[in-house]
């Protein structure tokens, strides 16, 4: 989730549990505890797919962060041996402070490695978009309370109400993206369609319309389902080229975005380029991470990975997403977005250099 989320979860949870002995204080503690996971983007990597892939890694890990509320705890309570709380209340406040942050991460798209250091495939719960009004502002107003009024009486009890709320819409995601997977499928099969695997994310700033994305053999399906649909989903069906794949067999950027990803990529060879998308995030058009990892003279080779330049959509998309969260009339432009992404970009001239 986005810094702000992340600040502002942080600070309610300290208040919630240690409010009434550290006042306004636990704001800012439990604020810069909240964001202190995220620190690992400032440690530099050769090219974009490892910068992508390494980020949510030994910081989100509950194993560490476990082990560093511990640690924490010990030097607060040393550091303050009359402090008005006990230890296991403060273990438990800054443990779930921590361990929180990487857990609400999981609920997106992205990726996030929990149980890091064992190489299990990055858990993408996919329930709730990066940046989710409906999550933040109870948490933000109720950290906002908190600094006007203090953390006794009234104002002190809000965090814990903006923070079970959020647990409450955070179950109403699970259920949206249930509900949403279940009707791309059917719709799909019942069109005759196989569908070998679903993959689902909420679109951008909503938890009400949702983009379903569906492996059909050497295709996928990219479909629209929202809580407010009466009729069927309208859903596009794109190739994955995934025959590409065999000329990056020797980059291990490729393997490991391969296992980052849970292998939803997929591959396009656009002028000179061997362009590789990561199908979880985005849109058709628009999806956010794509990378060059391949060049051909003759045959393909691979080479050190950099991002493709795009473009992430602006208002005409996001209105368009909003006017369908309400209603299925026009559907969404599957396929006039989708064109644009097999295209070489505007003032490409098949050469460029790795940028980070």
């Amino acid at each position: 989730m986005d810094s702000v989320t992340q600040a502002v979860l942080g600070a309610g949870i300290q208040a919630a549990l240690l409010g009434r002995s550290q006042g306004r204080k636990a704001l800012v503690y439990g604020a810069l505890l909240g964001t202190l996971p995220d620190l690992d983007v400032v440690i530099s990597h050769a090219d974009p797919v490892s910068t992508m892939t390494y980020h949510r890694g030994f910081s989100h890990s509950l194993f560490v962060l476990t082990a560093f509320a511990g640690l924490l705890c010990w030097a607060v309570r040393a550091r303050w041996p009359r402090a008005p709380y006990g230890a296991g209340r403060l273990f438990l406040a800054l443990w779930l402070v921590l361990v929180t942050h990487p857990l609400l991460d999981a609920f997106t798209s992205y990726g996030t490695q929990l149980l890091w250091p064992l190489a299990v495939t990055p858990t993408a719960w996919s329930t709730i978009f990066i940046i989710d009004p409906v999550f933040t502002l109870p948490l933000l107003a109720a950290a906002i309370a908190v600094a006007i009024f203090g953390a006794r009486g009234r104002a002190g009890r809000l965090p814990a109400w903006a923070l079970g709320f959020c647990g409450l819409y955070l179950a109403f995601t699970v259920v949206g993206k249930q509900l949403a997977e279940s009707r791309v499928t059917q719709a799909l099969r019942a069109q005759g369609a196989r569908v070998d695997a679903v993959f689902s994310s909420p679109m951008p700033l909503n938890a009400l319309l949702w983009r379903v994305v569906a492996r059909s053999g050497g295709d996928y399906y990219e479909a629209a389902s929202g809580w407010l649909d009466r009729g069927p989903p309208e859903s596009l069906k794109l190739p994955l080229h995934g025959d590409l794949a065999a000329a990056l067999e020797g980059s291990e950027q490729h393997r490991r975005l391969r296992w980052f990803t849970d292998g939803w990529l997929r591959y396009d060879a656009i002028g000179p380029d061997l362009v590789v998308t990561d199908l979880r995030m985005g849109l058709p058009g628009f999806y956010t991470f794509r990378f060059v990892m391949g060049r051909r003279s003759q045959d393909w080779k691979p080479v050190l990975p950099y991002r493709y330049p795009g473009s992430r959509g602006g208002m005409p998309e996001l209105r368009a997403i909003a006017h369908r969260i309400w209603s299925q009339d026009p559907p969404l432009p599957l396929a006039r977005w989708a064109a644009r992404q097999d295209a070489p970009m505007p003032g490409d001239s098949g050469v460029k250099t790795p940028v980070d």
